[in-house]
């Protein structure tokens, strides 16, 4: 989609934007691996993790977007908030997710990241 126009399909060769939405809100819930997505009021969905106790590497493990609002930049806005908040902590990621392997591919800035 293009960012600029919602609805319209992006340009080819062209990256979408991260975030195209207003109004969105994340909830950490390490009792239960997740972050969870909110669009106002509305919850939009999952990422699931697990944590290594011992080198705290943070395995990104599935993308959940309930369907009703799939296709609408939802899941690379959560993958974008989830790792820009594991960046700020200093964490490194195992993508386990294709979503999240898929999104490493489409934004490199996030590949120093990715556990060796």
């Amino acid at each position: 989609m293009n960012a600029d126009h919602p609805g319209q399909p992006a340009v080819p060769g062209q990256r979408p934007e991260k975030i195209v939405h207003e109004g969105l809100r994340m909830e950490h819930d390490p009792d239960r691996g997740r972050y969870a997505l909110w669009h106002r009021d509305v919850f939009i969905g999952i990422l699931g993790y697990s944590t290594d106790p011992g080198s705290g590497i943070v395995t990104l493990q599935h993308t959940i977007i309930d369907e009703a609002h799939g296709r609408r930049g939802y899941a690379r806005a959560l993958v974008t908030m989830v790792l820009d908040e594991l960046r700020a902590q200093g964490r490194t990621v195992i993508p386990e997710c294709t979503y999240v392997q898929d999104y490493l591919d489409r934004y490199p800035e996030y590949q120093d990241m990715v556990a060796g």
